[in-house]
C-alpha cells in the first residue's frame, strides 16, 4: 500500500459511512469536490487535527459497514482528520479486527483461547473451515479469548452492511447479540453484502459446528443469547453486593434499576461532596480489580488535586484477559451500576468527560451500554445538570478493535487518541499527564461499580467484608472443567478450594491457572491459598484480575502453555525489543518442546528461563513483563516437561 496520498479513491459506500460519522466535507482540502472558493484558502486544517481521536470510530464505521479499509476509504478518512496516511495505515493495521485487505462481508470469529481449547476448540475449527470454504462468502478466523468461557467453545460472528435502522431498546437486544434490529435475508443464506444487508452480529456459545456455521450464514437468524444471570449460579443469594441486581433487575429499564437501590449512591456523593467521597472510598481500603491493586482512593485524590483542567476519567471496560469475563456480566446484566459508579468518579476527581472504552467483541454490552447512557442522559442523570445539582457530566463509549495490549491504560489512552495502542513511558502519570496530555483517572468496571456499596452502606462496614488488608467483596471468573461455571461473588479470604467447591470441580482436577494467561498455575494440593492479593502472592502466584480456570488430566498441558505463547506473540505490540522478540522466542521453544519427547527438552527449558527473564526486566509495559509467569510455574510447580 502506498503510504502517501495515492490513486485511490472511495466507493459511494465507503464516503457515506465516513460522513455518517463525521458529517460531509466542507471543502476539497477534506475530501470534497473541488470549487473556486477551495483555491483561495485551506480550511479546516487545525480543527481536523483535533479530531485525531475519531480515526479509530471512523475505521470502525468502515469496518461495520463494508467488512474492510480500502486505500481509497483510508485515504478519505487522512484527508477529513488531516492525518498522514502512513500514521493511519499503522493504526489500522494495529488491530486484529479490522483488515486493510479485501475479504468477505461476514467474518467468523472463533475462540481458540485456553477455556474454549479445553471444550474441544480445535475440533470446532476444524469442522467450521471444512465446510465454510472461499464459495461460503464467510471468512474463518481463529480468534483470542471472546470473553465467553463459561459458554465455551465461543463463536461471534459479524456481517458488515449498512446500519440497521435506529430501534427501540426492546427491539436492539430483542436477539440479545447487539444486532440492532432484523436484517433482511439475501436469498442464498449466504450473507452476501449488498445495497440492502444490514449490519448484524451474532454471539453462538456454546457452539456445534451446526451452530457456528449457522450463525454465520444467516446472523440474523442466530438464537437468541441466554440472560447474563445464567452466568452467575449465585443468582438469589441474598448475600450478594456486586451482582445482587442481575437477574432480579431489568437491565434495560432504568425504572427499576432505581426501584432496585439505583442513584442512592450519586444522591450520597452529592450530599458528601468531592473531597470526602474520595476519603469514603480511601477509608474503604478499595484498591484497584484489574490486576495491579492499586489503592483507588489514593490515584483519585492525586487526579483530584491537580491544577492542569480538564480532568478525564476512563473505565476501562477492554477486559481482554484469557478467562475474563465479569465485566462482560456486570455491564450486561446491570449497566445503569456502571453509569451510576462512573458519574461518582467523576465528580469526586472533577472530570465532566468520560470516556467508556469497551472490547470490540461485546455487541450485547455495548447494546445494553448505549441505551443506559441514552437514557440517563434524557431523565437528567447525564449531562448540564446532573440530577439539578449544577455539575455536569457526560459518557463517551468507544469500542476497542481487539488489541489485549489497549487493556494497560496508556495504550488505551493512546487509543482513543486515534493512535497506535502502545503503552507509553512512565513518568509522567495518568493522573499528571493522561488522555489528550491532562489529569486522567482511569479504573476498570469492577473497581467502579465497588464504589457504590462503599457510598451506601458507608466505608466502615464495606471494610468489615473481606480481610483487614483486602477489603471488600471479589468477582472470580470460573471456567474450565467444572460443572458450573461462571462469575462468582465471595468476600476477600475466602480460599480457592471453597471457590472450586462452588463451581464443582472435578475429582480429576490436575491443575488451576490463576490471574489468566498473565498468571500462574497452582497444583491441586494448594487450595487451601487464601484469595486474597497478599495471600496469593505469599503462595508465589497472583491474583489478578480473578480469573480461576481449572483442568483435568484430560487437558494437555503442553498444548495448553504453547497456546500461551502464541497469544502473547500476537498480542505483543511490537514496541520494544524483549517482548517483540521474546515472545517469539518463546513460542518457538515450547513448539519444539510439544513436538519432540521430554528428553530433549532440558536445552529449551534453559533457553525459555533466560527469556523470560529477560521480558521480566526489561520489558515496557506488563504485557512482556508477565508473559513467561503462567510457562514458568507450570514448569516449576506442575513439572509439566518431566
Amino acid at each position: 500500500m502506498d503510504l502517501r496520498f495515492g490513486d485511490g479513491k472511495p466507493t459511494d459506500e465507503e464516503r457515506a459511512a465516513v460522513d455518517a460519522l463525521l458529517g460531509p466535507p466542507e471543502s476539497s482540502w477534506e475530501g470534497a469536490d473541488r470549487s473556486d472558493a477551495d483555491l483561495r484558502w485551506a480550511r479546516g486544517g487545525r480543527a481536523a487535527r483535533d479530531r485525531r481521536d475519531q480515526l479509530l470510530p471512523a475505521l470502525h464505521a468502515l469496518n461495520d459497514r463494508v467488512g474492510w479499509i480500502s486505500e481509497g476509504a483510508l485515504d478519505y478518512v487522512c484527508r477529513r482528520l488531516t492525518v498522514p496516511p502512513a500514521e493511519a495505515y499503522g493504526v489500522a493495521t494495529f488491530y486484529a479486527m479490522f483488515s486493510v485487505r479485501p475479504r468477505p462481508a461476514t467474518v467468523l470469529h472463533v475462540c481458540t483461547d485456553l477455556a474454549c481449547t479445553a471444550a474441544g476448540a480445535s475440533e470446532l475449527c476444524a469442522a467450521v473451515e471444512s465446510r465454510l470454504g472461499p464459495e461460503s462468502g464467510v471468512k474463518v478466523e481463529r480468534s483470542p479469548c471472546l470473553g465467553l468461557c463459561e459458554r465455551a467453545p465461543a463463536t461471534l460472528t459479524i456481517r458488515a452492511g449498512t446500519p440497521a435502522r435506529p430501534a427501540l431498546e426492546d427491539e436492539a437486544v430483542q436477539a440479545e447479540g447487539g444486532s440492532g434490529g432484523a436484517a433482511p435475508r439475501d436469498g442464498t443464506g449466504k450473507g452476501r453484502r449488498g445495497r440492502n444487508t444490514l449490519h448484524a452480529t451474532a454471539v453462538c456459545a456454546p457452539a456445534t459446528p451446526a451452530q457456528a456455521i449457522a450463525a454465520a450464514t444467516t446472523p440474523e437468524s442466530a438464537p437468541t443469547e441466554p440472560a447474563p444471570e445464567t452466568a452467575v449460579p449465585q443468582t438469589g443469594t441474598p448475600t450478594l453486593t456486586l451482582l445482587h441486581r442481575i437477574g432480579t433487575t431489568d437491565p434495560t429499564s432504568l425504572d427499576d434499576y432505581r426501584a432496585h437501590g439505583g442513584y442512592t449512591a450519586l444522591r450520597r456523593a452529592f450530599a458528601l461532596g468531592p473531597a470526602a467521597v474520595i476519603r469514603e472510598v480511601t477509608d474503604a481500603g478499595l484498591v484497584g480489580r484489574g490486576g495491579a491493586a492499586f489503592p483507588t482512593g489514593r490515584k483519585w485524590q492525586a487526579t483530584a488535586a491537580q491544577p492542569d483542567h480538564p480532568h478525564y476519567l476512563v473505565c476501562n471496560a477492554d477486559e481482554s484477559e484469557p478467562g475474563t469475563f465479569k465485566d462482560r456480566v456486570l455491564m450486561e446484566g446491570d449497566p445503569y451500576a456502571l453509569v451510576e459508579a462512573m458519574t461518582i468518579a467523576a465528580y469526586a476527581t472533577g472530570a465532566h468527560r468520560g470516556h467508556l472504552y469497551l472490547r470490540g467483541e461485546y455487541p450485547r454490552a455495548l447494546a445494553r451500554l448505549t441505551h443506559a447512557v441514552e437514557q440517563a442522559r434524557t431523565r437528567g442523570l447525564l449531562g448540564d445538570d446532573v440530577l439539578g445539582q449544577g455539575y455536569a457530566f457526560d459518557i463517551e463509549i468507544r469500542r476497542g478493535a481487539g488489541a489485549y495490549i489497549c487493556g494497560e491504560e496508556t495504550a488505551l489512552f493512546n487509543s482513543i487518541e486515534g493512535h497506535r495502542g502502545e503503552p507509553r513511558s512512565k513518568p509522567p502519570f495518568p493522573v499528571e499527564k493522561g488522555l489528550f496530555g491532562k489529569p486522567t483517572v482511569e479504573n476498570n468496571v469492577e473497581t467502579l461499580v465497588n464504589v457504590l456499596p462503599i457510598l451506601t452502606m458507608g466505608a466502615e462496614a464495606y471494610a468489615a467484608i473481606g480481610t483487614p488488608t483486602s477489603t471488600g467483596p471479589k468477582l472470580f471468573c470460573v471456567s474450565g472443567t467444572v460443572a458450573r461455571p461462571g462469575v462468582y461473588e465471595l468476600p476477600f479470604g475466602a480460599t480457592l478450594g471453597e471457590l472450586l467447591t462452588l463451581a464443582g470441580v472435578r475429582d480429576n482436577l490436575r491443575a488451576v491457572l490463576l490471574g489468566g494467561a498473565a498468571g500462574g498455575f497452582v497444583r491441586p494440593d494448594e487450595l487451601d491459598i487464601p484469595l486474597t492479593f497478599e495471600g496469593t502472592r505469599e503462595a508465589g502466584t497472583t491474583l489478578g484480575s480473578g480469573v480461576v480456570m481449572a483442568f483435568d488430566d484430560t487437558v494437555p498441558l503442553p498444548r495448553l502453555l504453547l497456546r500461551i505463547a502464541e497469544f502473547f506473540r500476537d498480542e505483543s505490540c511490537g514496541q520494544c525489543v524483549p517482548c517483540r522478540v521474546g515472545t517469539v522466542r518463546q513460542e518457538e521453544a515450547l513448539q519444539r518442546i510439544v513436538d519432540r519427547t521430554g528428553a530433549d527438552a532440558a536445552g529449551d527449558i534453559t533457553l525459555l528461563r533466560e527469556v523470560g527473564r529477560a521480558m521480566r526486566d526489561a520489558s515496557i509495559c506488563g504485557l512482556g513483563q508477565t508473559a513467561w509467569n503462567a510457562v514458568e510455574s507450570a514448569i516449576d510447580r506442575l513439572g509439566a516437561y518431566e
